[in-house]
């Protein structure tokens, strides 16, 4: 597009990509976040001295936090993404619910506030009824969040949830939310600019997750039928005009086994899953996010996006499944990133690169596209066959053996799939054996005899003075000269 770019590094990740991508970097600090990217004034202090126009927050850290949002506009900087206030609204999930509640769009039962203690999480969780889940006001991401079955585990939960909330978005608040049994999570992509226009891009199928976190995302979602995914669009359509909303934004479902759907939150930033909706509707978000930033008009209408193919997403973790998600570190000695037709990576990866403990453990998102599904599934497990990850430890023979899976390829999934499969263990075969199953008997035999045809039992000797032989580079010389 043309525009200068101005990256910001912790000390740990002076050698990443993004700083050497970028027209400048500048160090804020050491690795914990709190100390470097979470520190709003540095930040704002970097964009004053390399002269910048704009802010773009990403998709962690301060892209949902209004006070950051708010304190860019004072400064006279664009913040691309939404204004504080809509963040404030949407990006807070109970002034969110409320705000959906009054626009019409169906919300899961839960606490109308924040709780003060335990004893007030205690009487919303009695009077939601259980199973509850805790869940941050300021959050997303799956961060600050606690499933309770059993009142006996709420004081403990609420702990944690609001230690883990505090650390990630620097807001300890909580409440409750009733919790819905084996839901489907779909996803719908909204962008809105400044002069009224508000459209939905599709859904995107975000089942598959492992606490709260996403592992795979696909579009269109097998679960919706055209009835359903229009009225479901409309209702995001809805919530995003609720509060205002400029820019790009997701709005978030659960879909009970009835088939009934309800508000989940309103993410108010890109998505990591960003790219399973680009591919099916032939867009590129984040140019889209800057246009509307600069006061530009959406350059469509809704009847005008028409999907294309389907496209799925992996996200590649540093963890060990085997181990129990055991985050990994360590050095980066070898690397081969799959391509191809239909195959899209985005990493920060390079041979060389040190692993480092400090952060969220993604490593990579492997995106395939095709004309429908089974053809994208393909493409997927023949590219994560591709990889190669010498060093560190990755999720990917999970996710092979995940796309592999019979109930998965029929789109029989939901939010606890995963974490049943993972403890089924069927995933533990060698991902290389993935693409064989039980032909490998069958193939070695047939190997062997082909090796016994050419005569291959027999010791070959080299031609005096001259190199060793092989009845496999015989048998080839024979056929080149037919």
């Amino acid at each position: 597009m043309g525009i200068g770019s101005v990256a910001v590094f912790s000390e740990v990740d002076r050698l990443e990509l993004h700083v050497r991508a970028a027209d400048e970097a500048y160090p804020i600090g050491p690795p914990p976040p709190s100390q470097s990217y979470l520190r709003q004034e540095t930040l704002l202090e970097v964009a004053r001295r390399a002269g910048c126009d704009a802010v773009h927050p990403g998709y962690g850290f301060l892209s949902e936090n209004a006070s950051f949002a708010l304190a860019c506009e004072e400064a006279g900087l664009t913040f691309i993404g939404p204004k504080s206030a809509s963040i404030a609204a949407a990006g807070d999930k109970l002034a969110a619910r409320l705000a959906m509640k009054k626009a019409g769009v169906p919300v899961i039962p839960g606490s109308e506030r924040p709780a003060s203690g335990v004893e007030s999480i205690r009487k919303a969780a009695e009077r939601v009824g259980y199973p509850v889940v805790l869940k941050a006001v300021g959050g997303g991401g799956g961060k600050g969040i606690r499933v309770v079955r059993d009142p006996k585990e709420l004081e403990a939960a609420f702990r944690r949830a609001a230690s883990e909330a505090e650390s990630a978005f620097g807001n300890a608040a909580v409440y409750v939310e009733r919790y819905l049994e084996r839901p489907r999570h779909i996803e719908f992509q909204v962008l809105a600019d400044a002069h009224g226009g508000t459209v939905h891009i599709g859904e995107r199928e975000c089942s598959i997750q492992r606490r709260h976190q996403k592992l795979l995302e696909e579009s269109p979602s097998p679960l919706l039928d055209g009835a359903l995914r229009a009225r479901m669009g409309e209702a995001a359509v809805k919530a995003a005009r609720a509060v205002g909303y400029v820019n790009a934004g997701t709005v978030e479902f659960l879909v009970d086994r009835k088939g009934e759907f309800y508000f989940l939150e309103m993410n108010t930033r890109i998505q990591v899953e960003h790219p399973v909706t680009e591919m099916v509707y032939g867009l590129d978000l984040v140019r889209l996010q800057i246009r509307i930033a600069e006061g530009e008009k959406l350059p469509f209408r809704q009847q005008d996006l028409v999907p294309k193919g389907h496209a799925i997403e992996v996200r590649l973790t540093a963890e060990d499944p085997a181990a129990g998600f055991l985050p990994e570190t360590g050095v980066v000695h070898s690397l081969r990133l799959p391509d191809g037709p239909g195959i899209r990576v985005d990493s920060h990866l390079y041979a060389g690169q040190r692993i480092t403990p400090f952060y969220d453990p993604m490593i990579g998102k492997v995106i395939a596209w095709g004309p429908d599904r089974g053809v994208a599934i393909a493409r997927l497990r023949r590219a994560l066959l591709e990889l190669r990850l010498v060093g560190v430890k990755s999720c990917a023979p999970l996710l092979l053996a995940l796309l592999g899976d019979a109930r998965f390829v029929r789109g029989e999934v939901d939010t606890f799939f995963l974490e049943e499969f993972v403890r089924e263990g069927s995933w533990r075969r060698p991902p290389e054996l993935a693409g064989l199953p039980g032909r490998l008997p069958a193939v070695i035999v047939a190997v062997l005899h082909a090796h016994a045809r050419q005569g291959a039992s027999r010791a070959v000797l080299p031609p005096e003075g001259g190199a060793a032989s092989s009845p496999w580079l015989d048998a080839g010389r024979r056929e080149a000269m037919r």
